[in-house]
């Protein structure tokens, strides 16, 4: 494998989502964050352009972002490339890990061929909404249907337990449900029982009740897991991941343990790199 590329999930700490806009998109505004659960990406020169999944049962064709993201930087004479995705980040959970590889493909050619930051920016928009945020990754408030990101400075003082259940939602099915239910807002959550670094934002996930529409278990899955681990639960982006926050990872790591049954289970620390080439 001749580059090794590592795509961090997100989790959305806050997300507030306005009414759509005349061409169909939601306006939002989010506190996003990467943290050190990855996806890993290989290239290689190949005969013809390939794409192999690894870990998942995925579109290897043009439904995969990866390729869009490809046909998005517009390469002339670009060689044909094999793309050897491995995949660790759950998929259908609102952690970002689509729009993650696509933007390590973006980053991946870019070096290659020597495109500048602006021209893999319009790509990744191009691509998708939240495709841009990857690009450098940390802690950013992303604004607009994803493309405007707003640097913060890095988050510190806790990590996250990331839980992503069996059942899987569909985030077109989560926005149009959120229209049906006539925009509702998600409750916020009493910034007394966050980490102090959370405490100057609104912690809150406007989707919450439109994803607990489309998949009731989602509910049952944030109470129980409320309770298990005494502390407020949220919903990552359109779902189905839920996290909570912990003081360090040790913390973390016994009350993933403990929640094991719930689905599949991470402890995370947070990074402030987003997609990035790996040393061998």
């Amino acid at each position: 494998m001749d580059e090794l590329w590592s795509a961090p999930a997100k989790v959305n700490l806050t997300l507030r989502v306005g009414r759509p806009r005349s061409d169909g998109y939601h306006p939002l505004d989010s506190l996003v964050q990467t943290i050190d659960l990855s996806d890993r990406l290989g290239l290689r020169d190949a005969g013809e352009d390939e794409l192999r999944v690894e870990g998942a049962d995925l579109p290897t064709d043009g439904d995969n972002l990866v390729w869009k993201a490809v046909e998005s930087l517009g390469v002339e004479g670009r060689s044909p490339v094999e793309v050897t995705l491995e995949k660790r980040i759950p998929f259908g959970a609102g952690l970002g890990g689509g729009s993650s590889d696509a933007a390590a493909v973006i980053a991946a050619l870019g070096d290659r061929y020597g495109i500048d930051e602006p021209s893999r920016a319009a790509a990744a928009l191009r691509t998708g909404a939240d495709v841009t945020f990857f690009l450098t990754g940390g802690a950013a408030r992303m604004e607009g249907i994803g493309e405007r990101i707003t640097r913060l400075d890095p988050l510190e003082g806790f990590v996250v337990v990331v839980v992503a259940p069996e059942y899987r939602l569909s985030t077109p099915d989560v926005y149009r449900m959120w229209d049906r239910l006539e925009y509702p807002t998600g409750a916020t959550v009493d910034n007394r029982r966050l980490p102090p670094a959370l405490r100057e934002f609104e912690v809150i996930n406007d989707l919450a009740p439109a994803a607990v529409t489309v998949e009731p278990g989602l509910g049952d899955l944030l109470a129980d897991l409320s309770e298990r681990w005494d502390r407020p639960v949220m919903m990552s982006g359109s779902g189905s991941a839920v996290f909570a926050c912990f003081a360090d990872l040790d913390e973390a790591a016994d009350a993933a343990s403990a929640a094991v049954d719930a689905g599949e289970t991470h402890a995370c620390g947070l990074t402030a790199r987003g997609v990035h080439r790996l040393d061998r």
